[in-house]
């Protein structure tokens, strides 16, 4: 099993299209006894929360955000965690909107530096 979560900051590595999370939001995660949450925000999203599970290397969550323009979204994603060769951690994402028609993929992971 991948190392805790728990006070580490996730970055997407590429924009999703307008509305959604980019290269500017930034997740900081927490996780204690198996239960993980995050807080995000930045570039078309004001405020955002996810709240789920992890069983191994597998997280599942449900997220809500507040965007830029006013409206509010919500979802659910799987991620799998992985280490990168230089000891930063990623989470490949499978996920799907709950409150509007869409779904995909996107990876976040630890910033460098």
């Amino acid at each position: 099993m991948a190392r805790s979560l728990d006070g580490l900051v996730f970055v997407p590595v590429a924009d999703q299209s307008p509305g959604q999370v980019g290269r500017q939001t930034r997740f900081e995660y927490h996780e204690q006894d198996g239960r993980v949450w995050a807080e995000y925000g930045g570039g078309d999203v004001v405020r955002g929360y996810l709240v789920g599970t992890r069983a191994e290397d597998s997280v599942d969550f449900r997220y809500v955000q507040l965007r830029l323009d006013g409206t509010t979204a919500s979802g659910q994603c799987t991620s799998v965690v992985t280490e990168l060769p230089d000891g930063r951690l990623r989470l490949e994402e499978t996920w799907t909107w709950e409150s509007q028609e869409g779904r995909g993929t996107s990876t976040v992971e630890q910033p460098l530096g």
